[in-house]
């Protein structure tokens, strides 16, 4: 039986990892952390938002800046799509919106980034509310 527990666990920890990259908070909803949960998305969806705002979406890059982008798409898979978009070059950006744009969709993938971590060590270590 301890095998299947860890079989179990593995799986939840996987399932709990991969809905918060799709999702961001994601994790914390399969956990049925849902105020948690909504309060990261939130925030990483405005962070994303407003980084897109200032600097267009020309600051998604997976071609000139390819250390940003790797930052960034760890946001959402979404990002992937701008990106793909973006590829081209139609959408140059030069100056402090492209600077500041950038910092703001890395950060918010960063973000996104400890959040799946702790969610995914939630899972791992079994702290799963009960009575929710």
């Amino acid at each position: 039986m301890a095998v299947d527990s860890r079989e179990n666990r593995a799986l939840l920890m996987l399932t709990v990892g991969l809905a918060g990259w799709l999702v961001p908070g994601g994790g914390y909803v399969v956990l049925r952390e849902y105020k948690r949960g909504l309060i990261i998305f939130v925030a990483i969806v405005l962070t994303l938002c407003v980084g897109l705002y200032v600097g267009s979406i020309g600051v998604v890059d997976p071609v000139g800046a390819k250390l940003w982008y790797l930052a960034q798409i760890l946001s959402s898979p979404a990002v992937a799509a701008v990106g793909h978009v973006t590829a081209v070059g139609e959408y140059p950006v030069y100056g402090r919106p492209n600077e500041i744009g950038q910092i703001y969709t890395s950060i918010a993938g960063l973000l996104n980034l400890l959040c799946i971590i702790n969610a995914v060590y939630m899972a791992c270590a079994g702290k799963i509310p009960e009575g929710k």
